[in-house]
C-alpha cells in the first residue's frame, strides 16, 4: 500500500503539482453545494445556512491524506484487481471479503464502497443524536467519498494512466475539465433526493459503474493524444502565482466532447447521490426535526480540529490550491 500511495503522490507532484485531489477542489465543493438544493424543505432549513461549511469542508478528506496513512485507501478501489465485471469474486460484505483476501490486501487495493457504508452509519447515528456539528462534518466528508466513487479512475488500478503511458489523465478528467467548463456549460439540476433502500448495494453499483467506464476514459484519451502533438497537448499557465504545466484548454475540451460529456454526467450523478445519501440517513434516523440545530453547531474542540487540519494542509510541501 505504501509503495502505491507514494508512487501516485510522486507522479502527481511531478506532473501536475497543483491538481492533487479527488475531483479537484473545485468540483468537490460544487457537488456538495449543489446537493443541498435537492433536499426536502425539512432538511433544507438546516443545510442551506451551512452551504459554505459543506462546500469548504468537502475537501477535508483529501487534506487529511497528507497526515493520515489510513486515509488514502478510503478514496478508491482497484476493483479490476479482483477480475472482470461484475467482479463477482470480490464479496460485497467486509467480513466475507476479509476472509477471502485478508484485510491487508483490501487496504492495499482500496476500500471505498465499504467506507461509504461506514460513513452512512455514522451520519445516521449523528442524526439520531441530534448532534449538529457531527451531522455537518459527516455530511461534508460523505459527500467527498460519494463523489470519488463517481470517478472512473478511482475504480481502476491504472488510476493515473501509469500502466498505459498516460500519466496525468487523472487530473485531466476530474480537475481540468470541470474547472474549465462546468459552471459555463454543465446542467447541474437533477431533481429531488431519493430514498436509498439498500445502501450497501448502492455503494457497489456506484463503483462498478465507474469501473466499467474506466476503459472508455483511458481508450479515448489515448486515441486523442495520437491526433495532438505534445506541443498542442500541454500549455504553461499561471496558477496561484506559479507557472504550471497543464493540459491545454483545446485538448481538454476535445477530450470532453469525445467522451460525449461523460464528466458532466458523472458530476450530476454525484450531486444527486450525495443529496440522496444525506436524505436516507435522516429518514433512517427517524426524520428528527432539524430547524433548531443550526444555531451554534460546532463545539470549541471541533473548531480547533478544523483549524489544525487546514493549518497542516497549508504548510505541506508543494502547497497547491
Amino acid at each position: 500500500m505504501c509503495i502505491r500511495l507514494f508512487t501516485a503522490l510522486l507522479v502527481c507532484l511531478l506532473f501536475f503539482p497543483s491538481l492533487l485531489q479527488g475531483w479537484g477542489f473545485f468540483a468537490h465543493r460544487r457537488i456538495n453545494r449543489l446537493a443541498v438544493f435537492s433536499l426536502p424543505p425539512e432538511m433544507l432549513v438546516f443545510y442551506k445556512p451551512q452551504l459554505e461549511f459543506l462546500s469548504t469542508h468537502a475537501t477535508d478528506p483529501d487534506k487529511r491524506r497528507y497526515a493520515l496513512a489510513a486515509e488514502g485507501p478510503r478514496h478508491y478501489i482497484d476493483i479490476d484487481h479482483y477480475g472482470s465485471p461484475p467482479f463477482d469474486s470480490l464479496p460485497r460484505s467486509w467480513e466475507a471479503a476479509v476472509a477471502r483476501y485478508t484485510e491487508d490486501t483490501l487496504q492495499q487495493h482500496g476500500i471505498l464502497p465499504w467506507h461509504i457504508q461506514r460513513m452512512m452509519y455514522r451520519l445516521t447515528c449523528a442524526f439520531r443524536e441530534k448532534d449538529a456539528g457531527r451531522i455537518l462534518q459527516l455530511s461534508a466528508e460523505l459527500g467527498h467519498y460519494l463523489a470519488d466513487a463517481h470517478v472512473p479512475l478511482h475504480a481502476s488500478s491504472n488510476h493515473n494512466g501509469q500502466l498505459s503511458g498516460q500519466q496525468g489523465i487523472h487530473a485531466l478528467w476530474e480537475s481540468r475539465i470541470p474547472e474549465l467548463i462546468a459552471d459555463k456549460e454543465f446542467n447541474y439540476w437533477n431533481g429531488r433526493a431519493m430514498y436509498i433502500s439498500d445502501v450497501a448495494m448502492y455503494s457497489w453499483e456506484l463503483v462498478i459503474s465507474s469501473a466499467i467506464a474506466a476503459d472508455t476514459v483511458l481508450r479515448l484519451e489515448k486515441a486523442l493524444s495520437q491526433r495532438f502533438p505534445p506541443a498542442q497537448r500541454y500549455a504553461w499557465e499561471k496558477r496561484n502565482g506559479k507557472l504550471t504545466r497543464n493540459y491545454a484548454a483545446a485538448y481538454s475540451l476535445a477530450y470532453h466532447r469525445l467522451m460525449n460529456n461523460m464528466v458532466e454526467r458523472r458530476m450530476r450523478s454525484a450531486i444527486i447521490a450525495v443529496a440522496s445519501c444525506w436524505y436516507t440517513a435522516w429518514v433512517d434516523a427517524g426524520q428528527p426535526p432539524l430547524q433548531d440545530l443550526a444555531r451554534k453547531p460546532f463545539s470549541p474542540e471541533q473548531e480547533r480540529q478544523f483549524k489544525a487540519l487546514n493549518k497542516a494542509w497549508t504548510k505541506r510541501p508543494s502547497a497547491g490550491p
